[in-house]
C-alpha cells in the first residue's frame, strides 16, 4: 500500500489472514512458536529466513502495532515495549556507553528525568538541561562527548514547543542522535523524523491507546539504531505483550478521528479558561497567546489535547481545585477519553522543593488538564464551578 493516507494506513495495515480468512487480525496469545524442521530451526535463529521465534523477540500482534506506528510516523523501522518508560530507558541503555553526555529540554516526564539524574549517573552519563526559551544558545551546552539531543515536544507539563525543524538541523551539524519523544502529539498531528529526528518514541498508554485501558510503549527511526535497540531489548525483554499490541492496533484504526475531537474540546476549553478572571495564565499551543504559536502552527496539524493553566491562590488554589471537581476524573494519566485533571505540585512533584518544581515550570498552582471525548459544554461547565 504505497502512498497511502493516514487513516488507510491505520485501519489496512493488517498481518497476513490466516487459513480461516478472518476480517480482524486475531489474537496470537502464544509464548513461542514451531519449526518444520532441524534446518528451518537452524536458519531462522541465524536470521537467514523472517520468522517468529519466541514471543520476547516478536510476535505477530506486536509486528502489526509497531508496523502501523512505523508508516505513520515515515520511519524505517520499529520496536515495541512493554510501557513507554521501557521504550525510552531501553532506547539509551542501547545507544549510550559510560562517558557519554546528554542534551535535554529541561521539561521532561518526571521519570526520565530520573534516568537522567539518578541512574544514568551510576555509570558514568551525564545530563544537560536546556530550558525552551533558551533554545537558541543550546550549541553552548554541546560536549565533544555529548552523543543524543533529547527533546519532547510539547512538553509535560509546561506545554512548551520547541522547534523541530532547528534542532533536527543542530544534531545534524554536530552529528548528534536526535530523539524526540511524541506522545503528546501523536503521529497524526506531528512527525519529527520529516525534521531531522533520529528516533521517535512514545507511550502508547496515552492517546495512541486513548481509552485508559493498557500500557505500552515503541521506538521507530533509523533501521540501523533500531536493530541495536532490537537487540538489547530481545536479551532485557521488556516485550509489549500480544493483548495490548493486539488493543493499540485496534486503536490506531480510530486515532485520527479522536485526535481531532480532543483538539477541537482542547481548544475551547483553553479559550475558556483564558477569559475565567480566577486563572492567570494558560498554556496551548494553537493559542495566539502561547509564545511558540508560530512554531506550533508550523509543525503540527492540531494543538493537541492537554491544556495546563495556572490557578490563582497556588497549592492550595490547586488543591481547592481538585477538591471541587465533579465529573473531570483525579488521574495521572492523560490522552483518555475521559477529561483528567492533575495538579502536579500537590502529587506528582510534591516531594520537590520550590526551586526544583519552578525548574521545570511547574508552579504553584500548576493545573495539566487532559481533555477528554465528552461533550465539551460539560467539561467547561465542571471546570467552572470547579474554579468558582
Amino acid at each position: 500500500m504505497e502512498n497511502e493516507n493516514f487513516e488507510t494506513l491505520a485501519i489496512r495495515t493488517q498481518t497476513e489472514r490466516t487459513q480461516f480468512d478472518e476480517h480482524s487480525t486475531p489474537l496470537y496469545l502464544t509464548s513461542s512458536f514451531i519449526f518444520e524442521d532441524a534446518e528451518d530451526m537452524r536458519a531462522s535463529f541465524a536470521e537467514e529466513k523472517s520468522k517468529n521465534l519466541y514471543s520476547r523477540f516478536s510476535n505477530p500482534n506486536v509486528t502489526e502495532f509497531t508496523d502501523k506506528i512505523v508508516k505513520m510516523e515515515g520511519a524505517e523501522a520499529g520496536y515495541a515495549f512493554a510501557t513507554g518508560m521501557a521504550a525510552i530507558y531501553s532506547t539509551f541503555a542501547t545507544l549510550l556507553n559510560a562517558g557519554d553526555h546528554i542534551v535535554s529540554c529541561q521539561s521532561v516526564f518526571g521519570s526520565t528525568h530520573t534516568l537522567f539524574t539518578k541512574y544514568f549517573p551510576k555509570w558514568n552519563i551525564e545530563t544537560t538541561y536546556f530550558k525552551a526559551e533558551d533554545s537558541e544558545n543550546v550549541e553552548k551546552y554541546i560536549r565533544p562527548n555529548t552523543k543524543i539531543l533529547y527533546l519532547e515536544t510539547p512538553t509535560n507539563p509546561a506545554i512548551e514547543i520547541l522547534d523541530l525543524e532547528y534542532f533536527g538541523q543542530i544534531a545534524k551539524k554536530h552529528n548528534l542522535i536526535f530523539i524526540v519523544d511524541n506522545c503528546f502529539a501523536t503521529p497524526y498531528l506531528q512527525q519529527p523524523i520529516k525534521y531531522g529526528a533520529d528516533l521517535v518514541v512514545h507511550s502508547a498508554t496515552k492517546l495512541i491507546d486513548g481509552q485508559g485501558r493498557v500500557l505500552g510503549g515503541v521506538a521507530v527511526g533509523r533501521e540501523d539504531l533500531i536493530r541495536e535497540i532490537y537487540l538489547f531489548a530481545r536479551n532485557t525483554g521488556p516485550a509489549m505483550s500480544p493483548f495490548n499490541a493486539w488493543v493499540l492496533s485496534k486503536s490506531l484504526e480510530t486515532l485520527a478521528i479522536r485526535v481531532e475531537r480532543h483538539c477541537a474540546n482542547a481548544l475551547k476549553v483553553a479559550e475558556f479558561l483564558e477569559n475565567h478572571p480566577n486563572v492567570d495564565l494558560v498554556k496551548y499551543p494553537f493559542l495566539k497567546s502561547h509564545p511558540s504559536y508560530e512554531i506550533a502552527q508550523k509543525q503540527m496539524k492540531l494543538g493537541g489535547n492537554v491544556v495546563a493553566f495556572e490557578i490563582k491562590g497556588g497549592i492550595e488554589g490547586g488543591r481547592n481545585f481538585l477538591d471541587k471537581i465533579k465529573m473531570c476524573s483525579l488521574s495521572a494519566n492523560l490522552g483518555d477519553t475521559r477529561t483528567i485533571v492533575t495538579h502536579p505540585a500537590s502529587t506528582t512533584h510534591s516531594k520537590l522543593s520550590d526551586d526544583e518544581r519552578n525548574e521545570v515550570g511547574i508552579t504553584a498552582g500548576l493545573v495539566r488538564c487532559s481533555v477528554g471525548l465528552e461533550n465539551v459544554n460539560d467539561v467547561i461547565a465542571d471546570l467552572k464551578q470547579a474554579l468558582g
